[in-house]
């Protein structure tokens, strides 16, 4: 008996990755959403390992860690999950996330989304819940006529047989009026693994398909053969193996689905050795030899071993079908720190080992495997559009180029940020936050990358945000209103000031009645004040403070602090005709009646008095509604002697004269001029009087 072994069998790496997190899971907290894949066995074997298995997100208590596996789940479900504090290790297939994707952009484009596959997959299920619109088919005759006037995108279940789909998808264009937009989404592995059943069956004169009797790929492979083979056998294990059926046929073909593990088909190997019929053809031995050889690995497979030996330099084990110990250096050991000792106690056991390299020696790694998994997980996120982070170690004429993990990470330089770089070796060393523009696994791993797109969408949001707030601060301010606000910096015309995340000017002018020269004499950088709103610009978006608004005026506090007969000391800060200007605060200024400067009669202020000269005086009236204060300073002088007699000057004397003369200027006493005003003085008869009697005179 020939027998032939199909190369693309056993799990695939999303189903792999998913079987693996879930067996090394160690919180007794973790549930499984779901069967984690469609086989019996490793289902219990994950069950035993401590994992419970719920068929609702209800059935999960609060604060518990989920797993979504390979199938992958409706969007709701995340949400779902953050609202019931449940910590999610994601497990979805990559080529499933890329086909969620897919139909929610579609959808939001408002294409009616045609899923290829069966109704009840709960991948399909899973997808459903990523879109609006949506439509399952799985019959190549039965294609409504609704569709015909709806813009279409058809996807297909990752695991559905490609030649149905390319039925369907042609009988679906057959009836569709407008545009059909097709994703080939069956995963690759799936495809290879149909082609190479197909090919099998059509050699072979009877065929063994392995897996679990509700796994849909192992069904879809069941079928491809019975299409092009006479003598199929479905198997879950070994132990539906019935060797007489199949001892008559000379040659058999083996193939398992994605959700297999390779020890179930080794299980149906070892079973068929140990027929005597099957040894005395000799033929299994040619099979166990193949499956030693080169054909037995690959690059990047994993196989289980067991170990046979421990010694100081690491393990010795035993590889499946083979009688040959080779060497595990401890270096490639999960482990912290090797201790042959602690290994001598599990002789015996299975560990799984990653091939790492076939040439020029077989090399076999533990720890890759831990390594590999983290990547998988983090290449499907990576494939999904989440950002991920990497350190820049250098440059190319094209960009920036990095690594992660067996990945190439090149960034082009129009990919780095918006606007040109001139320089790129000054990212060298730098972590780049990037988001993926394309994903290559197959021949050189690589990962294309953009951070760029990260950076633009941080300042459209940023932007955003702040237009939002700009908007929702200028429907909520007017004038008059009080405001806190925090001075953010200064220059030499004002404070530029934070109110509600938003900068206002208090304008130099605006913060001290009696002005300032220096912003920071009155305001403190980093300080929060009170200011009033003075001016709203909602057109050119500007809005103007002033501090000094909500600061008392120096007038108003003259009351409590001076009184009539109160002696100031004071500056002369300017000279009129009339008098001089005394400075008694900053603010505050009091007339100097050009009579109370001295008790002897003077032409001008100027001729006893200079600006900058500080003088004392009497306060000898104050008026703060008008706020004007008098002050004297003769007042403060020792009174002169006075003459006794004087001559008087009358009329009679000129009509005695004959002669017209000017009148002399009558003396005002110093209650006359008690009532004055800068540039109208009133010294007992109003100066509108005395003109009106000079004219007269005349």
């Amino acid at each position: 008996m020939e027998i032939y072994i199909a190369k693309n069998s056993g799990f695939c790496k999303g189903v792999e990755f998913a079987v693996n997190t879930a067996l090394s899971v160690k919180d007794c907290n973790t549930w499984v959403l779901g069967e984690i894949i469609h086989n019996a066995e490793v289902v219990k074997a994950i069950s035993d390992s401590g994992l419970k298995v719920a068929d609702s997100l209800d059935e999960i208590p609060c604060g518990s860690t989920v797993i979504f596996r390979s199938h992958g789940v409706p969007k709701s479900y995340y949400d779902k999950c953050y609202e019931k504090r449940l910590k999610i290790i994601d497990c979805t297939c990559g080529f499933v996330k890329r086909t969620q994707i897919i139909v929610e952009k579609q959808s939001a484009q408002g294409n009616f989304i045609i899923i290829v596959g069966e109704p009840d997959h709960p991948e399909v299920v899973g997808l459903l819940g990523w879109c609006g619109e949506a439509l399952v088919l799985n019959d190549v005759n039965k294609i409504p006529i609704e569709i015909a006037q709806k813009s279409l995108c058809v996807v297909c279940q990752t695991t559905f047989s490609a030649e149905k789909f390319e039925k369907i998808v042609k009988n679906i264009k057959k009836v569709c009026k407008k545009t059909v937009a097709v994703f080939k989404t069956i995963c690759y592995t799936t495809i290879e693994r149909q082609l190479e059943t197909e090919k099998l069956a059509k050699q072979c004169e009877a065929m063994l398909v392995i897996g679990g009797l509700n796994s849909s790929n192992t069904n879809k492979l069941y079928e491809l053969a019975k299409a092009h083979c006479d003598n199929v056998f479905r198997l879950s294990n070994a132990e539906d193996l019935d060797y007489s059926k199949i001892k008559k046929f000379k040659s058999v073909g083996i193939v398992s689905g994605a959700s297999t593990p390779n020890a179930q088909t080794r299980e149906v190997l070892l079973k068929m050795e140990e027929s005597t019929e099957v040894k005395a053809t000799n033929s299994m031995a040619d099979v166990v030899a193949k499956i030693d050889n080169e054909s037995k690995f690959k690059k990047g497979q994993i196989v289980q071993a067991t170990i046979s030996q421990a010694t100081d330099e690491g393990l010795q084990i035993l590889l499946p079908f083979s009688k040959k110990e080779i060497a595990l250096s401890k270096d490639e050991l999960d482990c912290e720190n090797y201790n042959a000792d602690e290994y001598m106690d599990k002789i015996g056991e299975t560990i799984d080992l990653l091939v790492v390299e076939l040439k020029p020696v077989l090399k076999l790694s533990q720890k890759m495997i831990k390594m590999l998994a983290e990547e998988e997980a983090l290449s499907a996120d990576i494939e999904a559009g989440k950002e991920f982070s990497v350190v820049c170690t250098g440059t190319n004429k094209g960009g920036l180029v990095s690594q992660l993990g067996t990945y190439q990470i090149f960034v082009p330089a129009k990919e780095i940020r918006p606007g040109f770089v001139k320089d790129m070796t000054k990212y060298v060393g730098k972590t780049l936050r990037l988001r993926a523009i394309e994903v290559r696994k197959t021949g050189r791993k690589e990962i294309i990358a953009s951070q760029r797109v990260i950076l633009q969408e941080e300042i459209e949001i940023k932007e955003s945000a702040k237009q939002a707030k700009t908007e929702e601060f200028f429907a909520t301010i007017a004038v008059g209103d009080v405001v806190e606000g925090k001075v953010e910096r200064v220059t030499g015309f004002g404070a530029f000031v934070s109110v509600n995340g938003f900068d206002c000017l208090a304008h130099i002018s605006d913060l001290s009645w009696t002005g300032t020269e220096n912003v920071t004499d009155v305001l403190e950088i980093g300080k929060t004040y009170n200011f009033k709103v003075l001016k709203v610009d909602k057109e050119n978006k500007k809005v103007s403070i002033g501090y000094k608004q909500l600061q008392p005026q120096p007038w108003d506090l003259v009351d409590e602090k001076y009184s009539v007969g109160d002696i100031i000391h004071g500056k002369v800060v300017r000279i009129v005709p009339f008098g001089a200007f005394v400075e008694v605060e900053k603010g505050i200024d009091g007339l100097v009646h050009v009579s109370q400067i001295s008790y002897e009669r003077i032409e001008t202020p100027a001729t006893v008095l200079n600006v900058g000269d500080e003088v004392d005086a009497k306060v000898i009236a104050l008026d703060t509604e008008l706020k004007k204060m008098n002050l004297s300073i003769k007042a403060l002088l020792p009174e002169p002697e006075r003459k006794s007699s004087h001559r008087q000057f009358n009329d009679s004397d000129e009509e005695e004269s004959g002669n017209k003369k000017s009148r002399a200027p009558r003396r005002h006493n110093d209650d006359e001029l008690s009532n004055w005003s800068e540039g109208s003085i009133s010294v007992g008869t109003s100066l509108g009087d005395l003109i009106a009697n000079a004219k007269k005179n005349k």
